[in-house]
């Protein structure tokens, strides 16, 4: 089976979870939040830098109840309208 594309939007939207899901860790180590998840530490790096930037949803609710996140809320802060950098644009 081929994968269709990510989009430059779908992209940006995937480093914006990373950036959330990262500042809600906040002091917490990525290995403890991991742990706490049920994932690795490879994949929570994965997601927070950007590169995986299409997570599984049961991913990202272990993370989010770890973290404290409201999935509402979330969904909320990533479906504004995504801002591409200049250089991503064109």
């Amino acid at each position: 089976m081929v994968r269709t594309p990510l989009t430059e939007e779908e992209r940006v939207r995937g480093l914006a979870l990373g950036r959330a899901l990262q500042r809600a860790r906040g002091t917490r180590s990525a290995a403890e939040v991991a742990l706490r998840a049920g994932i690795s530490l490879d994949t929570l790096r994965k997601i927070e830098r950007g590169a995986i930037v299409t997570p599984a949803f049961f991913t990202v609710a272990a993370l989010a109840e770890v973290l404290g996140l409201d999935l509402n809320d979330l969904v909320d802060e990533l479906a504004a309208p995504v801002h591409l950098p200049e250089r991503l644009a064109s």
